[in-house]
């Protein structure tokens, strides 16, 4: 099967971010609360609900960009699709990793890392 790796990658990020778009959109109380409480000694705060606001339309287009540019790749064998959403995919892990590091929470952004590597290695498939 052509372009399996690409392929694959593009279901992870998809999964990714439309699994979390939609927790967010679900539970948006207990999201803005639990980030009201990880922010609440940084600059972020009182700013939480239109950041997650802007993490979730980030995290939504990034999943539908990927699962569209699946398809795309299936169908048509065409990339774009599924490098726009590969790029914003990265744009939105490194606003999620500032959001860990001014928190201060190392593990979290060390997690982000675990998915942002993928996501390049994408980006660079795709190139």
């Amino acid at each position: 099967m052509a372009h399996t790796a690409q392929i694959l990658l593009l279901a992870f990020l998809a999964i990714t971010f439309l699994q979390s778009g939609l927790d967010k959109i679900f539970d948006w109380k207990g999201n803005v609360g639990w980030l009201n409480d990880h922010f609440s000694k940084t600059f972020f705060k009182g700013t939480v609900p239109v950041l997650l606001g802007v993490v979730l339309f980030l995290e939504m287009i990034s999943g539908v960009l990927c699962a569209v540019g699946i398809f795309q790749l299936v169908f048509d064998g065409k990339t774009d699709m599924g490098l726009y959403g590969a790029i914003l995919s990265a744009i939105t892990l490194l606003l999620l990793l500032f959001g860990q590091r001014v928190a201060k929470d190392y593990d979290g952004a060390r997690t982000i890392v675990i998915y942002f590597m993928p996501t390049l290695f994408l980006i660079y498939l795709f190139q």
